[in-house]
């Protein structure tokens, strides 16, 4: 039997919705917006290159005067500060006529910080946090920027079955085959900012860069953990912590080396593991990781929770969620 959507899926609909403005919407948040009006969707937005327009814009844009009496299911509380960019979302939404709005998640930015729901309520719209896991997910560059001062971070690792991602000899192209390669181009398309060490650096020189037809604009900048002289064209950081001075960056993609994922998880500065693993088997290899710093076995349970579950041609693909108490 065939149920109608709730809030829940609503908003966790337009937290999808988000993930087409990522990172294109840099600096400002990754927002997603649907309107809906007896059940059915009249108006969908996401944030646009640059910012703006905002996703409620969009979504009010596209609806037109269906939006009028509508509930608004947005993932991050609407702006309440004008800027020389445009009008407050939350003066938007009020010019509107909508009737509801239903947020995912509250804006830390303290230019809004319940100051979005409260113009709205001011002006008798029923307006209402639902704290959802889809729309907190969809801005998690964002929030760890705001909360942190430093960029999400998402460690990439591409191993054997026994955790080795080379040969002893440092022979490591092609641990996964294609698909799961073109699904690492498909996440660093989704970076603002893209990590390896020196030591990968000259001996693999990496591009760095995304070669998916129709996304190869979307490389992101990229970045060099060395002491050593910095190469042309790279931004270079002497250590993990110096993250915070990428300041133009909410997301952040690791993909370099044993030693700089070790560095960073020591560091607890990754807040999502993506491993890619290989149905082959290296023995006396080069492993994927080094010492994080751990005393006790009792000290890596409980950090890590599966996200997602895949499988990309012959290898599978899991990612993890860094779980803290916050």
């Amino acid at each position: 039997m065939q149920t109608s959507p709730n809030d829940a899926d609503w908003l966790a609909a337009a937290a999808r919705l988000a993930s087409r403005a990522r990172p294109l919407s840099n600096p400002n948040p990754a927002v997603g917006c649907v309107v809906v009006r007896h059940g059915r969707i009249v108006g969908r937005g996401w944030t646009q290159r640059g910012g703006r327009p905002h996703a409620e814009a969009m979504a009010l844009d596209a609806a037109g005067g269906a939006a009028r009496g509508s509930t608004v299911y947005v993932t991050l509380e609407p702006c309440a500060h004008r800027s020389p960019r445009g009008p407050s979302c939350s003066d938007t939404l009020v010019e509107a006529g909508v009737a509801r709005v239903l947020i995912g998640v509250q804006d830390p930015d303290p230019r809004t910080a319940g100051q979005g729901i409260a113009r709205l309520r001011k002006a008798g719209i029923d307006a209402a946090l639902l704290p959802s896991p889809q729309a907190e997910a969809s801005l998690a560059g964002y929030l760890v920027r705001v909360r942190k001062g430093r960029p999400h971070v998402t460690l990439k690792l591409a191993t054997s079955l026994d955790g080795c991602i080379a040969l002893a000899s440092g022979e490591s192209q092609w641990i996964t085959g294609e698909t799961a390669r073109a699904h690492v181009h498909s996440r660093r398309a989704m970076a603002d900012a893209i990590l390896v060490g020196g030591g990968t650096w000259r001996s693999d020189k990496p591009r760095l860069d995304v070669r998916l037809p129709g996304l190869e604009d979307r490389a992101p900048q990229r970045i060099l953990l060395t002491r050593g002289v910095p190469p042309d064209g790279m931004k270079v950081i002497n250590a993990p912590e110096q993250i915070e001075r990428l300041d133009q960056a909410q997301y952040l993609y690791v993909e370099g080396g044993a030693q700089v994922a070790s560095s960073f998880l020591a560091r607890d500065l990754v807040d999502r593991i993506e491993l890619y693993r290989a149905p082959i088997v290296i023995g006396g290899g080069r492993h994927a990781l080094g010492d994080i710093g751990l005393s006790s076995l009792a000290g890596a349970h409980g950090r890590w929770a599966l996200d997602e579950r895949r499988q990309l041609g012959s290898d599978t693909y899991e990612a993890y969620s860094r779980t803290r108490q916050e």
